[in-house]
């Protein structure tokens, strides 16, 4: 096991330079694909398509950020600097690509090929980046801080949360500054930046002196193995509970700027998504540090559903989103909620790979976190798209304040993602074992 810090060598065996510092640098770069919406109906309009149509390159990341976490985590394991690299280079030329097909769109307005080259830059390539420099320093930071495991992860994990917080404002900047043509040429300047940065990450990432990884002659247990020392239905207990954690957040985040707008609030939506970042930031860091103080990491997950269930209960009992313009209780109420999921999506992404490793040990965490974020591919796939549906299928568009809403659509989605809630709830109680917090 790993030594937890030595105080000799100076910076080459300090645990913020070999592991937080990169962490951040890796995840603090990657974690902007969720700025998205802040360029994306830019985008449409430069290459002559609809809002909708771009939209997929957003989900097809998600997706691959998940499915190339599920299938290189063992490149993962076995060597984080390969994959570090993979991560870097996979993102920032996904990003220049991006760059240069939207350049290319905006010549030949309407242009498949444009789209499709944004689908597979934004989507396939950066996806890969997303996965590999997800998963990269997870477990390098677990070993560093073998004391405070929680504390690590939900680090690096709020930098991937706290990334749009960061970046947006940069972005905005960059998009009216750089004049006609400005959005092509913001992602290709971005990807050199975030190539350096990802590139010091990688050169300074490093596992500790005092951890051995298995001897490589012997031959590894499978993953289906490992999993199988405990009842599989703990390893699908904690996935479901984790794809469900996600599906609600996207739901309700998806929709969080027109709720903002629906309760009245339009001139504040800037201000308000960057204090929604801050929360889910916050939520990645605060709850990760909080189940280290806990006997049953798994507590932490029903805290989470537990608090998600009564918020929401609130809101719908008093119909807080379609009442809400000019209540100033109900306009909190909402606010609570939204801020509460933020937090709450975050800090069921950072408790992931500590949950795990406390059930299944540190040897192929890094593998088995990344099939878990399959959870994360797929709800990326569903969480927005079910709360479009209802939203376009519940209720009609009205005026509130001067913007075109649907009050009632929006609050029917309460009613699918409490439900979801109860249903992870359930699943963490009766499925998910206490850990014990294995090494």
């Amino acid at each position: 096991m790993s030594t937890n810090n030595s105080k000799s060598g100076g910076w080459r065996t300090n645990k913020w330079v070999r592991a937080a510092i990169p962490a951040l640098l890796l995840h603090c770069s990657i974690g902007t694909v969720y700025c998205w919406s802040i360029f994306s109906q830019e985008i449409a309009d430069y290459i002559g398509f609809s809002k909708g149509a771009t939209e997929w390159a957003f989900s097809f990341a998600i997706f691959f950020l998940g499915m190339s976490a599920a299938f290189l985590g063992n490149v993962v394991e076995k060597d984080i600097h390969k994959s570090s690299l993979i991560a870097a280079i996979c993102f920032a030329a996904g990003m220049a690509g991006t760059g240069g097909f939207i350049y290319y769109g905006g010549l030949h307005k309407g242009s498949a090929v444009a789209l499709i080259g944004i689908y597979v830059c934004y989507g396939l390539i950066m996806g890969i980046g997303l996965g590999t420099g997800y998963l990269s320093p997870v477990k390098t930071l677990m070993l560093w801080f073998s004391d405070r495991k929680g504390l690590a992860t939900g680090l690096a994990v709020a930098g991937f949360g706290a990334a749009k917080a960061i970046a947006s404002p940069i972005m905005q900047a960059m998009l009216s500054g750089l004049g006609d043509g400005g959005i092509y040429k913001m992602f290709i300047i971005l990807a050199v930046v975030y190539f350096v940065m990802m590139f010091i990450g990688h050169l300074l990432l490093k596992k500790p002196d005092g951890w051995h990884e298995p001897d490589k002659s012997e031959k590894a247990p499978k993953i289906m193995e490992v999993l199988k020392t405990k009842p599989i239905m703990n390893y699908v207990g904690i996935w479901l509970m984790f794809y469900i954690n996600i599906t609600c957040g996207l739901a309700l985040l998806s929709q969080e700027k027109m709720i903002y707008k629906c309760i009245g609030l339009a001139g504040f939506v800037g201000i308000l998504s960057t204090v929604s970042a801050v929360f889910n930031a916050g939520g990645r860091l605060g709850f990760s540090a909080w189940a280290d103080k806990m006997k049953d990491r798994n507590t932490i997950y029903k805290i989470i559903f537990i608090m998600s269930i009564v918020l929401t209960a609130l809101v719908i009992v008093t119909g807080g989103i379609k009442n809400g313009a000019g209540n100033t209780l109900l306009i909190v109420l909402v606010l609570v909620l939204l801020m509460a999921v933020n937090a709450g999506y975050g800090g069921g992404f950072s408790n992931v790979p500590t949950l795990l490793s406390d059930h299944y040990g540190m040897s192929n965490i890094s593998a088995i976190h990344g099939i878990t974020l399959s959870a994360w591919a797929f709800a990326g796939l569903t969480g927005n798209q079910l709360a479009t549906w209802i939203v376009n299928n519940f209720g009609e568009t009205i005026e509130v304040s001067g913007n075109m809403v649907n009050p009632v659509g929006y609050q029917t989605v309460l009613y699918v993602t409490i439900a979801l809630y109860i249903v992870a709830l359930l699943l963490s109680m009766l499925f998910v074992k206490k850990s014990g917090k294995e090494a």
